[in-house]
């Protein structure tokens, strides 16, 4: 009995001497109490105004969360520049500069590059600067007229025909056969790429070109290929490289060691410009040319053709300055276009759109 009076007692006393949760600064305090104060003399019942006067009166001026101000001495003393001037060893200066690191060491390394997209990294291009008209093309009109003409519609439910193996395994006519890695296609022994079905996440599209020529007077005289690389570099606006022949053929006369070609890799803005102007500059002033052999490529998707010499000064940037280069030492070239494309028929559907005409029987 005595602990339920206890009780009671103790939720009364706690009920009775609750405190607001806000509380008020001193100054709003002292506004609201003479507030209390002055209602109280105007009201009948003052017993309950009194009682919140006093309760008022009980709460504290300031909260324990505030921050007191900073005293003068202490604001006068802050110096950081002094203080680094002071430091008997100097930080280094990369402390705070972050560099890219120069090797990739796996994704559960705590020092990770940056994005190729961010400044800071190290493989970071500029650019694009400018949208080549090829490339609006390509995806405007060239990209959907190729789905289209190589989307074949599968219905839901439908299971592709079963394949052959593109490994023959052996028949096991001859106890030697056991164990033994299976053979490759007939014909060679090279693996053709796998053809996947037409979407839009797989049209054949251009990767990339190489421009190469192989120089023989430079065997004899080195401004051969020093010509050769600025015609190729005026044409392709790319950083040639030069390249050594590895060994020695009597019938051409070639020695090792010597520097006979030079190479132009391009992608990007410079490789839809090159395309472009081959296509609508050089091709069509080209007396009686038929157009790329319709045997031509490496049923990978990459094609190739050939230019002379005399095609090589169509260039524009070749054409303007004709008299720069010395007649006799302009190289024709080799010009390979690298597709996305598996095997060679997308690959020839994709120039054929651009405007780079085939002939002769062609082979898939």
């Amino acid at each position: 009995m005595a602990l339920r009076d206890f009780s009671s007692r103790l939720s009364t006393l706690v009920f009775n001497d609750a405190r607001p949760l806000i509380r008020p600064s001193c100054a709003s305090s002292s506004a609201l109490l003479q507030k209390r104060r002055n209602a109280s003399s105007t009201s009948s019942n003052s017993a309950p105004a009194a009682s919140a006067a006093a309760d008022i009166e009980d709460l504290e001026p300031s909260s324990s969360l505030t921050t007191p101000a900073a005293s003068e001495e202490i604001i006068k003393s802050f110096d950081p520049v002094a203080v680094s001037r002071q430091r008997k060893r100097q930080l280094p200066a990369s402390r705070y500069n972050y560099r890219s690191p120069k090797y990739y060491r796996g994704p559960l390394h705590p020092h990770q590059p940056p994005p190729a997209s961010s400044p800071d990294s190290r493989l970071f291009t500029p650019g694009p600067f400018t949208l080549p008209r090829l490339q609006q093309t390509y995806t405007s009109t060239f990209a959907p007229d190729i789905l289209t003409l190589t989307y074949a519609h599968r219905p839901p439910g439908f299971s592709p025909p079963p394949k052959g193996e593109r490994l023959r395994s052996w028949d096991g006519s001859s106890p030697y056969h056991k164990n033994r890695p299976a053979r490759g296609p007939r014909g060679g022994d090279v693996l053709r790429l796998l053809t996947r079905p037409a979407t839009f996440r797989n049209v054949p599209k251009l990767t990339g070109v190489t421009v190469h020529t192989m120089v023989a007077g430079a065997l004899e005289d080195s401004a051969y290929l020093h010509v050769a690389g600025m015609v190729v570099q005026a044409i392709t606006n790319a950083r040639v490289q030069t390249h050594k022949s590895k060994g020695n053929v009597n019938q051409w006369g070639l020695r090792e060691g010597k520097h006979v070609a030079v190479t132009a890799e391009l992608k990007g803005e410079d490789m839809y410009h090159f395309v472009a102007k081959v296509v609508d500059v050089v091709l069509p002033r080209i007396k009686d040319w038929r157009g790329v052999k319709g045997s031509s490529g490496d049923s990978s998707g990459n094609l190739s053709f050939g230019l002379t010499a005399d095609a090589m000064s169509l260039f524009p940037e070749i054409e303007v300055n004709y008299d720069m280069y010395p007649p006799k030492m302009i190289p024709g070239c080799h010009v390979t276009i690298h597709t996305s494309a598996t095997n060679d028929r997308d690959a020839r559907l994709l120039l054929t759109s651009i405007g780079i005409p085939f002939y002769g029987k062609q082979i898939n």
